[in-house]
């Protein structure tokens, strides 16, 4: 059950991980993107893509480091510029907008080495300059990595650390995640679970039905069938009425 959960999500997930890597020339440096953005149904979007890859931003205001953005392409029609400085590194934009949040134009990205380095030491070094990008977008951090690894669910891989980020599996998540009915090791089995709504509150009401100790994969199965803590007890009280 978890494998389509997880094909699912990386098909929603189109963060910039195949573009191809940079010229050797400035190794910490990424050409040829481009920008875009447009008003939103509810906030302003910024869509930075590369190749046949593209990720898109709310600009929402829960990122600081996207004010600069929204400062800029907020303002009137004409040239516009704006940089986003994040721990992977820094994206330096030009373009024109035709009007407020309406516009578009080319970025570079130069990776910070020091990022990378820090990443390198925990076993998650990006395979392509893309990846870092793809960090600066779903804003997956240093911090991220080891709030993970300390909750008891170490990424893998820089893959594992960028999925996590962008559907928000964070620390305090694994925390409400984890009880006595489920056993959680894996940082991919919390993804999955994420990727499918599964929380603190919906582990609970199954530990209170009487489960214990069950597999990320157990727990998925039930949440797509629709079984919740209040079905299971039902049903258990049915079955031992039958008796």
């Amino acid at each position: 059950m978890k494998t389509p959960v997880l094909a699912a999500t990386a098909a929603l997930l189109t963060i910039l991980t195949c573009a191809a890597p940079s010229s050797a020339a400035d190794p910490l440096v990424m050409r040829d993107i481009e920008w875009k953005a447009w008003p939103g149904k509810t906030h302003p979007q910024l869509q930075v893509s590369r190749e046949r890859s593209s990720s898109s931003l709310s600009l929402d205001g829960r990122r600081r480091e996207l004010a600069p953005a929204r400062a800029a392409i907020g303002g009137g029609a004409g040239p516009v510029a704006f940089t986003v400085t994040h721990d992977a590194g820094t994206l330096a934009c030009t373009g024109v907008l035709t009007r407020a949040f309406e516009g578009g134009g080319s970025c570079r990205f130069n990776a910070d080495p020091a990022f990378e380095a820090a990443l390198d030491a925990r076993g998650l070094k990006p395979d392509r300059r893309s990846d870092t990008l793809a960090m600066l977008m779903v804003d997956a951090t240093i911090v991220l990595a080891d709030g993970l690894s300390e909750a008891g669910v170490k990424p893998k891989d820089a893959n594992d650390l960028i999925a996590a980020a962008a559907l928000e599996v964070t620390p305090a998540y694994i925390r409400d995640l984890k009880s006595e009915a489920l056993v959680l090791t894996k940082v991919d089995d919390a993804i999955a679970c994420k990727a499918l709504g599964v929380d603190g509150a919906y582990m609970r009401g199954l530990a209170a039905a009487g489960y214990r100790k069950l597999s990320a994969d157990d727990v998925i199965g039930m949440k797509a069938l629709g079984v919740t803590g209040a079905y299971a007890t039902a049903m258990n009280r049915a079955a031992q009425g039958a008796k």
